[in-house]
């Protein structure tokens, strides 16, 4: 048996306490088999099994035929159980019973999660499987998170017979050791062959015809292994390791710290009570992070608590903060340099994690005492998830001298995960699944091409998966891709498409053919100059004054540029009302316009524009209409006009943010007459009110010499701006690089920053100064939130041609005018779009709420918040026998097909947190309760998955921006130079700027309705913990209230009702925009 054991494990610490069972026969058999199923260490489990197969004379590494020998052997009660279980998944017709892959020989590297689930699924289709692991001990404590559909498919292979403690109650997590252990044991039973510390280095190729392919391994292992010929090789070797003729494709972000760190489980009555944290976000719950800054000084963007073999912490903290408080001694630009262990003061940081831990789950831990690693130092680490590679294809095909070879990835080979999902051992699952069925296709003489085009084409949807977008019914899951993926479509790549996968060795290999010119655009972008200056043409036509014949002189006197903002925004001005206003005035009134009205940002001053300073600069402006407006009729309707080209979203945050600041300044007591104008559109609806006090004039005056180049230097650093690095904040310029909190230097996104009335200068909401701020302000609710109105009031009535002036109020400051628009609004409509909160609280505040664990969370749930009111309830007699239908055929199965979630239709769901409301009936239910404490787990990582998925993303446009600002700064240097350079080429280059540009703009609108999300999931976690704090004041007796607890009663009541509100504008923006897109879908159909 010392094949099935190379390379002889090095010596291990005795096993751990109730690692091994006591016999409970006097069949040493049965002793060997005991021991088996409870051991706990990697060379406990080899050494019992080795032991179990000497005392039944059964040869280990032999695959199926090698189950069944153990099987007919041992069929006592303790064993028959787990058999029953492996029968029933061998059983499934897929598989043939074992016949399905006979004849097919694999090698899989690594023994990780995702390389044994493979190895079991191909020793399931009866493969002989050969596994090499270069590690000798499973070590690692981080937990993993377990979709629905993994923690049934691991209970079918007999979970609770290894770890008797998998996934009870609630839980939906384990130990990647543990996993890596049950998942040992079941492939050791199937009869996979396993090989300990040998490292595979590449492959070799069949020396001649009539040989096949063999495995380059390290060190020197026994002639057996290495003469083992095959023709499949899955690699799950981890994100390190990708076999050779793979490309790998780096997803980037902005640079991300996270820490692990595992603490010793005493499993203490104290510690089972501490309840766990599945996920909580910075980017919704900004009150606990600030809590925790002012506590501790940590810094944090989220945290994640598990309890299991050990009390798992996972956190992303931020640079500035560690190098603050000394857990990194300098700061690095190089990612490497800065983590590695020679930077990482190793007390600092076991510090850092134990001060979160302990905040986090209010100190009820104790003592917290740090597991030990693999060396025996504190389970503790920091690790950078910046980039996460991801493979460009999940399988090729090798061929040489006749022999074929199939190659395919499986884990964080083929795809890294970004950990705060918790996807990665879900999605591994289920790249393994399709990979086993690629190789069960390929064992069934498939073509090669046929074959790597259907498993390219599940490796597509592999990203999109979730939990809620798969089958429901996980008990159907199967190798059968269909069981799995609705709507799944196995020909979306087709076979000519993957012929680049295909590599005959002796032959030239196969160009692909879908490479384009990355310098050149690609069709249908932007167009060339001529494109831009016919269409600004065509716009402007027919409007008194107006006459572009170029690019550059014909828009100095700001004419054009009005006409163009009137033709896509009729209901804003009249071009009778531009007679005798200056040129600077009537630009910089279209700049603000363009941008407060059509979402469209300015790259360049009103200055430059008037002066005719920047012409490349004003031509990249310009392309911004035509890209997102260019389908849009001559003469364009109301229909036409209700979804412009350009993002809602960037609108809608536009004006977000300039009602907080303005709000902000109210609370300060700052007097807003001297600040710059800000445009508002008045809304046309008529209102029986009596109107607001018109504001104060503010006539726009000429701006300085100084000011007039503003739009060519960062208004932070000076330095000079390029056309892609302009980000404009208020009429000044900025780098994205610059635009950063004062405090964290953390970027600041649309909607979630603020600039500090006293010093000047911008933070992110975690970090912004309250001086003088009232809690009771009563004003607070009256500022109006400068939201998209619904289109009947903002558009004209019917079409406007350009000569057909309408009496409307003009927007061109005069001397008798103010320039500001005011959004008139009943007292109603004030009460429902009062300003967003979304500022930290004061420190009068009650201390704020921790992170919503499980059991408040479930809580909720069962009283059922305002959810479930009016619905008639099942009467507890009804639910005691569904109770006990329920249980009583699990009265005869194990105690783990108790655990199985119940399905609940929406009505009963409803009916069930209805009855809850009675405090305590749901005790008399367990079933019940423990379904409706499961999706209420369930609920609370889907919020934080996605939360943390809109960070990822955010950071990643974040770098894809960065990139852009340095293609584009090349390109312009070269167009700005006076350099002897063809027209030709320079008409290439300007377009492939504008072609940035655009690429540009589509991500700043992306990041748009990123940050919409999380406004939802602000107001969300707001409403969610002013309404407990409400209860608790209602559940309060009268009698006992003293007058300080009713006017906070009336606080948190008027608090409740503005959220809402605000939530209720959000909704109604969304339904608002839906509507918008198809009336506009529609128009474009007609």
């Amino acid at each position: 048996m010392s094949h099935l054991y190379h390379s002889a494990l090095p010596s291990f610490s005795p096993p751990q306490e109730g690692s091994m069972a006591s016999p409970v026969s006097t069949n040493p058999a049965h002793a060997h088999f005991e021991s088996f199923l409870q051991a706990q260490l990697c060379q406990d489990v080899l050494s019992s099994f080795q032991g179990l197969c000497g005392a039944l004379g059964v040869e280990p590494g032999g695959g199926l035929p090698q189950y069944h020998k153990i099987k007919d052997q041992l069929n006592y009660w303790s064993a028959k159980s787990l058999w029953a279980k492996l029968d029933k998944r061998a059983g499934q017709p897929i598989y043939q019973q074992g016949q399905a892959c006979a004849s097919t020989k694999c090698l899989v590297v690594g023994a990780g999660p995702c390389g044994l689930r493979a190895a079991v699924e191909l020793a399931l289709l009866g493969a002989h499987v050969v596994l090499v692991e270069k590690r000798t001990k499973f070590s690692r404590h981080n937990v993993l998170h377990l979709w629905p559909f993994t923690i049934h498919d691991l209970r079918a292979l007999g979970a609770k017979k290894f770890y008797g403690r998998f996934c009870t109650g609630t839980l939906d997590h384990i130990s990647i050791r543990q996993l890596q252990l049950l998942l040992l044991k079941v492939a050791l039973l199937l009869g996979v062959e396993i090989h300990w510390g040998v490292t595979f280095s590449g492959l070799q190729p069949p020396p001649r015809k009539g040989s096949g392919w063999r495995a380059q391994l390290q060190p020197n292992p026994q002639a057996q292994l290495a003469n083992y010929e095959f023709n499949v090789l899955i690699s799950a070797a981890g994100g390190k390791f990708v076999p050779e003729g793979f490309t790998v494709r780096e997803m980037r972000g902005k640079l991300a710290i996270g820490i692990t760190a595992n603490f010793v489980n005493g499993r203490t009555v104290e510690e089972t009570q501490v309840p766990e944290i599945s996920g909580v976000a910075r980017i919704y719950n900004q009150k606990f992070f600030q809590s925790l800054l002012k506590a501790t000084g940590i810094d944090l963007e989220n945290i994640v608590y598990y309890k299991d073999d050990t009390h798992y912490f996972v956190m992303t903290a931020k640079k500035q903060c560690l190098l603050r408080l000394g857990v990194l001694r300098q700061d690095w630009p190089e990612t490497d340099r800065l983590l590695g262990s020679a930077n990482v003061v190793p007390e600092a940081l076991q510090h850092f994690a134990r001060a979160a831990a302990d905040f986090a789950t209010h100190g009820k831990l104790g003592k917290l005492e740090f597991a030990r690693d693999a060396h025996g130092r504190p389970d503790v680490s920091a690790f950078d998830f910046t980039s996460m590679m991801r493979a460009e294809s999940s399988a090729r095909v090798q061929e040489k001298h006749g022999a074929r070879l199939l190659l395919g990835l499986v884990g964080d080979c083929l795809v890294e995960p970004f950990w705060p999902l918790g996807t990665g051992v879900a999605r591994g699952f289920l790249a393994a699944f399709d990979a086993a069925w690629m190789v069960k296709r390929w064992a069934e003489g498939a073509e090669p091409l046929e074959v790597l085009a259907e498993r390219e084409s599940l490796y597509q949807l592999l990203s999109q998966t979730s939990p809620e977008n798969m089958h429901r019914n996980v008990a159907q899951y199967g190798l059968d891709p269909a069981t799995r993926y609705p709507n799944l479509n196995l020909r979306a790549v087709m076979p000519n498409q993957v012929r680049d996968l295909y590599d005959v060795v002796s032959k030239e290999p196969v160009q692909k053919s879908d490479k384009t010119d990355a310098g050149k655009p690609p069709t249908g972008s932007t167009g060339t100059q001529d494109d831009l200056l016919h269409w600004c043409q065509e716009q402007t036509a027919g409007y008194p004054g107006v006459h572009v014949t170029d690019l550059s002189s014909s828009w100095t006197d700001g004419l054009a540029l009005c006409a163009l903002v009137h033709r896509l925004c009729p209901g804003l001005l009249e071009p009778s009302e531009l007679q005798g206003v200056g040129a600077l005035e009537a630009t910089a009134w279209a700049l603000q316009a363009a941008e407060h009205e059509l979402g469209i940002t300015p790259v360049l001053s009103a200055q430059a524009v008037v002066a005719g300073s920047d012409p490349l600069g004003l031509i990249a402006y310009l392309s911004h209409f035509h890209s997102a407006f260019k389908s849009m009729p001559h003469n364009p309707s109301p229909v036409s006009q209700v979804s412009p080209g350009t993002s809602s979203a960037v609108l809608f945050l536009g004006k977000l943010q300039r009602t907080l600041q303005r709000t902000r300044t109210k609370e300060n007591g700052e007097d807003t007459g001297g600040k710059k104008p800000r445009l508002e559109v008045e809304a046309e609806t008529p209102s029986t009110e009596e109107p607001p006090v018109p504001e104060p004039s503010v006539p726009l005056t000429p701006p300085s010499q100084q000011e007039a180049s503003a739009g060519d230097l960062c208004a932070l650093c000076g330095e000079h701006l390029y056309i892609l690095e302009r980000f404009c904040v208020d009429g000044h310029f900025f780098h994205r690089s610059c635009f950063r909190c004062h405090t964290c230097e953390a970027t600041l996104w649309p909607g979630d920053y603020g600039q500090h009335p006293g010093d000047g200068h911008f933070y992110c909401l975690q970090h912004l100064p309250q001086p003088g701020h009232k809690e009771g302000d009563s004003e607070r609710g009256s500022e109006s939130l400068e939201i998209l109105k619904p289109k009947e009031d903002s558009l004209p009535l019917g079409p406007l041609t350009p000569t057909a002036p309408q009496e409307e109020a003009s927007p061109i400051p005069s001397p008798s005018q103010s320039t500001r628009r005011l959004i008139r609004l009943s007292s109603l409509e004030r009460q429902r779009l009062s300003s967003l909160n979304i500022t930290p609280e004061p420190e009068t505040e009650p201390p704020p709420k921790p992170p919503r664990s499980c059991s408040v969370l479930a809580r909720q749930a069962l009283e059922g918040s305002f959810v479930g009111w009016g619905v008639p309830g099942q009467s507890p007699q009804v639910l005691k026998a569904m109770e006990k239908e329920e249980e009583s055929p699990s009265s005869s199965e194990e105690e783990e097909e108790e655990e199985e979630d119940v399905p609940l239709d929406s009505d009963l769901e409803q009916a069930l947190l209805t009855l809850a409301k009675n405090s305590g009936t749901m005790n008399k239910y367990p079933t019940w309760r423990r379904t409706l404490l499961r999706r209420a787990r369930e609920e609370e990582m889907k919020r934080f998955c996605k939360a943390q998925t809109i960070q990822r993303r955010l950071n990643e446009i974040e770098a894809a921006l960065r990139e852009l600002e340095a293609e584009g700064m090349e390109l312009e240097l070269a167009l700005r130079s006076q350099s002897s350079s063809p027209e030709q080429q320079k008409k290439l280059w300007l377009e492939q700027l504008l072609h940035l540009v655009q690429k540009k703009n589509s991500l700043v609108a992306e990041e748009a309705e990123l940050m919409i999300t999380v406004q939802e999931l602000d107001l969300e976690e707001k409403q969610w913990q002013l309404d407990q704090e409400l209860r608790g004041y209602i559940n309060r007796e009268e009698t006992l209230k003293t007058a300080a607890d009713r006017q906070a009663e009336e606080q948190v009541l008027r608090k409740l009702v503005d959220v809402v509100n605000q939530r209720d504008a959000l909704i109604r923006f969304q339904e608002e925009r839906r509507l918008s897109e198809l009336a506009s879908g529609t128009g474009a159909q007609g």
